[in-house]
Formats: structure tokens, C-alpha cells, sequence
């Protein structure tokens, strides 16, 4: 008989191979937990390998997710449950686990070639090594292979199956429905009734396993979270910018094109938007990133909403474009997905290093607007307000987003779209006088006129343009005043932009700023901090470029002034030169999250004697 145990949040993390299925067994916990009401955030690691051997820890996968019966924001520091396919994922995983958390392991996997590749000299499952952990060594492939006794399929595509018995023991522990699943499974596999038996089979096999074995004793509820009312789904940062780029597209009245060039993690907002044809999006895999962005800046001088997505790599290809476009004044939204670097670095990791590219990564003077994402469903909202910015001011806009929120999930309270404004930014009309660089009062930026309408023929090149006629222009006043036009014009979308989020006070001790995907880890670090009875404010920036003038107001009434970022010190850095402050970084280049605990340590320190 199994006692059941009432917890406020847990961390679970799914690890094996890559073609152990990882990511789906991890991917169906999140749907079947977002269904069932709690709070999720996700973190898929995929490994940079494209095809490591099977067994090595470079060929390790791993899915972790945090579920909570109240509001989270990060997939967890450590995990209470890690499932591990074989040694290498034990190996590799086993430092996030707490003390007397849970190891559910697939002991048939422990054989000695695999302990050898995985750099272990003895069994890990036998020699006493994992005492203060909670251990269930599980015969799962065997198990598997049992169950699906009676099914026609070959004994390595059974083995196939065996992440869905893991799924349905941790079903079974975490009083989780099989339902959800096995309607997917219908539905992925339609057509194909031997994989739909076997996965069947496989996960009620482990959920019945894990129910009447001796093994496990306790399962554990985790009660469902309070919510808005509203209609929710669960979404990733990639779908997110694409379901935005759609929205903000069908607001201003114009066709979606994304020119663009696979590259991990941003190319699933490519896969994303080609599914949506009958919404007027056109999507162009080009042969490389030049060409993807070109076509982009095409298809906005003929009236549509030019987009390119890319990573670091793909973005430095595309910075003479990105630079024609400011000179130009094309409206583009530039979204870079930002991995580890630098060059091809770690393309299945995230980090936030690419900051100092959108800034100044293209020669000559070329500014340009940038808006950072907070979470994954924030995506949606940014992709919007990036799309506006670009139409309204006839400007590339940078969209930063990371692997982390890309590939990352949460819930999401869908909007209605009648309650979004409405994007109308007019291009040029038969019959006025049209001169290429006569600009808005309030905003700076020139009226686009669609190529190839009567009256309004233009020339637009790769030189400097002259103010009012576009001219190609040599002289030197001329430059010299565009170039500050362009900037003046980045400088007045503050003024069209919602202030940055703001917490706490605004004078004392100490001010956190903070940028991007690192909002959910500060989120949560002030959470703690404020336990300890310490006040501390918070400015958290949406919009990087321009900076906002309630940071300029408030960060001189402040003894300290700390910046977090997975990078090496960049936004504190331009913090430092811009308010002449002496700004102080937290920073870990990992290619993972920032940790809680870390941060809570970091501001701890700030009330210290010694500071």
C-alpha cells in the first residue's frame, strides 16, 4: 500500500541519449502537467553532437522541468527526480540532483561497456556510491521488452518504446493521467497500429509497474495552480515570436515574409510560420544567411513585414544587410535566438553574449532599436512590439531571445486578438509629393512608398543617401547630419515603448538590473532575498536600445548597482559608460540559466559588514 505525499513544487529531469527520446517523454510530462493545472517552465538540453556515440556523455540528452502549485519562473536550480537511461546520463546529470533526491535508472543499460564509456570503473548502481540518494534501479528495457511480447515488432524497436515505460512510471508517482498521451500517441503515430500498440503498451505497462511493484511506496501530489480565468495553453519562445510576427502582421494590414536559413536554436521560427500560409505568411529557406536577408529587406521596400531569424553566426553574415537597411531606413525585424559562442561554440546552449553584436556588430555608424524577451511566452509580445517599432520608425529592430526561451515552455493565457491596437503606419499615396527622406515630426522616420506606383518612383542603393531626395550624397554636412537623424531616431521609440518593469524602491542600498531571459532567475533570487527581511530594488529592461529615462533617473540613488548576465559583462559594461556608475556584473557563461541560489548568495553579500 503506497502513502501519498503533498508537495508545493518539483523538479524533475529526463536524461539519456539522444535517441533515447528524451525531449518527447520530456515534452509529454509537460503537456500532461500544463493539463492538469500547474505552473511549468521547461529547459530541453539538447547535446551538441549531432550523432555522438551512443553511450558518451557527449551524446547525452536531457529534459528538465519545474511544476508548481503556485507561480514559477525558472525550471529549477536542482532536481528532485533525475531518470536516467544509462551511465553516461547518470554521470553526467547526477551533480543537479539534491540530497535524498530520486534516481529512477534503467539498470539493464549498466552493463560494462557502457560503465567504461560513461568513465566508470565499477557499477554506480552497486558499489555504495549513490547512498544519500534515493535509488530505484529499474530493469526498464527488460520490462519493456515483456510487455510488448505479443507485439510484431523486432527487439531493437521495442527497446524503442522503453522512454514511455520510464514516462508511465513517473506517471504513476507524480498522479499524472495516462490520457493525454495516449490520445497524442493516436495521433503522431495514425496510420502505423504497431507503434501505436507498443507505445501504448509501454506506458501502462510502467504506470502498472510502478503501481503494484514493492519498489515504489509514495506517490506525490502537487495541487493545481491559481490562475488568471482565460484560456491557456502551453508554448515554447519560438512558437510565441511566430504566433506575435502573424498577430502584428495582420494589425499593420500587410503580408508576413521571413527570409531566413536553418541554424539552431532559431530555425523551428522558420518550421513555425510555414505552417501558416493561409494567414498571408511567406517563408524562403534562401542558400544562406545573406541571401535570407536580403529577401527579408525585398520584401519589406514592396510593403510586407520583412523578418530574419537567425543565431550569433548567422547574424554576423548578415550585418552588412542589417547596416544597408539602417542607411535605407527599411523596417526589419531581426530576430537573433543567441546560443553559446563564439563562432559555431555551443549551438544547442544558451546565453545571452550577443548583446555587444546588436549593438555594433555592423561598420559605420548604424543604430539601431533592440528589445530583449523575458520569458517564453513573453516572446509573443515582444515579436509584436519589435514588429511596430520597425513599421513606425522604417527601422531594422533587434528581437534577442535565447536557447533557453526558444526552446523553453510555459503556460500561456492566449489574448483576444480585437483587444491588440492596430499597426497602421501608412506607406505613400498616388498623387502627394514624394520626396524619399521627408520625415514624421514626432518620430523621425521616412514614408516608404511601394516600388512601381505611379508617381512615386524613387532610387534606393547602397550609398549615402542625401536628406529629403535620397540622392546619393558625398558631402560631408550631409553625412554628417544623417547620421544623427538615424540615431535621433532610435532615441525617440522611447518614447512610444512601455516602461521597464520596476520593483521596490527608488533609493538604497542596492539596484538590480537585469535583461532577457535572466528575468524568472532574479524573479526568483528576490523572492528569497526578501524572506531574509532585505529590501532591493529592481529595474528590469525590455527595451535595451534606447535605454529608458527612468534608469538614467533613478540608478544615481543607489550605493550599488548589480547586472546579471550569461555573458562575460556586456549590458553592464554599456550601464558603466552611459551613467558613468560604478556597475558591478554577475555573471556565468555555462551555457544554462543562471542559478537561483548563486544570485541569492550574490545580493545576500550586498548587506554584508564587509560591503
Amino acid at each position: 500500500m503506497s502513502q501519498s505525499t503533498h508537495l508545493d513544487q518539483v523538479t524533475i529531469r529526463f536524461a539519456g541519449d539522444s535517441g533515447d527520446g528524451m525531449q518527447l517523454t520530456g515534452t509529454q510530462f509537460t503537456n500532461t502537467t500544463a493539463m492538469v493545472g500547474n505552473d511549468i517552465s521547461t529547459l530541453p538540453d539538447y547535446p551538441a553532437e549531432i550523432r555522438a556515440p551512443a553511450g558518451t556523455l557527449f551524446g547525452v540528452s536531457g529534459f528538465q522541468l519545474q511544476f508548481s502549485s503556485h507561480e514559477i519562473h525558472t525550471p529549477g536550480d536542482q532536481v528532485d527526480v533525475l531518470v536516467a537511461m544509462n551511465p553516461a546520463a547518470l554521470k553526467v546529470n547526477l551533480q543537479h540532483l539534491k540530497d535524498n533526491g530520486i534516481i529512477i535508472a534503467n539498470a539493464d543499460a549498466f552493463t560494462m561497456r557502457n560503465l567504461k564509456l560513461a568513465g566508470y570503473e565499477q557499477n554506480p548502481l552497486e558499489d555504495g556510491s549513490l547512498e544519500g540518494f534515493q535509488l530505484f534501479a529499474v530493469p526498464i528495457s527488460t520490462l519493456t521488452r515483456e510487455a510488448l511480447v505479443d507485439v510484431a515488432m523486432g527487439a531493437r524497436d521495442k527497446d524503442r518504446s522503453k522512454n514511455f515505460f520510464a514516462l508511465g512510471i513517473t506517471y504513476w508517482m507524480f498522479s499524472r493521467p495516462l490520457e493525454v498521451t495516449l490520445k497524442w500517441i493516436e495521433e503522431k503515430f495514425s496510420g502505423k497500429p504497431e507503434l501505436i500498440d507498443a507505445n501504448k503498451k509501454a506506458l501502462n505497462a510502467g504506470y502498472s509497474y510502478a503501481l503494484s511493484t514493492e519498489v515504489f511506496t509514495t506517490t506525490y501530489t502537487v495541487e493545481k495552480a491559481s490562475t488568471a480565468s482565460g484560456t491557456y495553453r502551453k508554448i515554447t519562445g519560438n512558437e510565441a515570436v511566430s504566433l506575435g510576427l502573424i498577430v502584428a502582421a495582420h494589425k499593420a494590414g500587410r503580408p508576413l515574409f521571413l527570409g531566413g536559413y536553418p541554424i539552431t536554436p532559431a530555425s523551428d521560427i522558420l518550421h513555425n510560420l510555414a505552417k501558416y500560409r493561409h494567414y498571408d505568411v511567406k517563408t524562403f529557406q534562401a542558400e544562406d544567411e545573406i541571401a535570407g536577408v536580403g529577401a527579408a529587406i525585398g520584401a519589406s521596400y514592396s510593403g510586407a513585414l520583412g523578418v530574419t531569424a537567425s543565431s550569433g553566426p548567422g547574424i554576423a553574415l548578415k550585418s552588412e544587410f542589417i547596416g544597408y537597411a539602417v542607411m535605407t531606413e527599411i523596417p526589419l525585424v531581426v530576430i537573433n535566438v543567441q546560443r553559446g559562442g563564439p563562432s559555431t561554440g555551443l549551438p544547442t546552449k544558451t546565453e545571452q553574449a550577443d548583446l555587444f553584436q546588436a549593438f555594433y556588430g555592423r561598420n559605420g555608424e548604424a543604430p539601431l532599436p533592440i528589445v530583449a524577451a523575458k520569458s517564453p511566452a513573453d516572446c509573443f509580445q515582444t515579436a509584436l512590439e519589435a514588429a511596430h517599432m520597425a513599421i513606425k520608425f522604417a527601422t531594422p529592430v533587434f528581437l534577442l531571445t535565447d536557447g533557453y526561451l526558444a526552446n523553453g515552455a510555459e503556460p500561456w493565457l492566449i489574448p483576444d486578438v480585437a483587444d491588440i491596437a492596430e499597426i497602421r503606419e501608412p506607406l505613400a499615396q498616388p498623387g502627394e509629393e514624394y520626396l524619399p527622406y521627408k520625415r514624421d515630426r514626432q518620430t523621425l522616420a521616412r514614408t516608404l512608398a511601394v516600388p512601381g506606383t505611379e508617381g512615386l518612383e524613387h532610387r534606393l542603393g547602397g550609398l549615402e543617401k542625401e536628406d529629403l531626395t535620397g540622392n546619393v550624397s558625398y558631402d560631408p554636412e550631409n553625412h554628417h547630419r544623417m547620421i544623427h537623424l538615424r540615431q535621433e531616431k532610435v532615441e525617440k521609440v522611447a518614447d512610444f515603448i512601455p516602461p521597464p518593469d520596476f520593483s521596490g524602491a527608488q533609493e538604497g542600498n542596492l539596484l538590480i538590473i537585469s535583461w532577457g531571459s535572466t528575468f524568472g532567475t532574479v524573479f526568483s533570487a528576490l523572492e528569497e532575498v526578501k524572506k531574509q527581511g532585505r529590501e532591493v530594488s529592481w529595474m528590469h529592461l525590455r527595451w535595451i536600445n534606447p535605454l529608458p529615462e527612468m534608469l538614467g533617473r533613478l540608478i544615481g540613488n543607489f550605493k550599488n548597482v548589480l547586472v546579471p548576465e550569461i555573458n562575460a559583462g556586456q549590458l553592464v559594461k554599456i550601464i558603466r559608460s552611459e551613467y558613468l556608475v560604478d556597475a558591478k556584473g554577475f555573471d556565468r557563461v555555462r551555457g544554462l540559466p543562471l542559478q537561483t541560489h548563486e544570485l541569492v548568495e550574490e545580493i545576500s553579500s550586498y548587506f554584508e559588514e564587509k560591503k
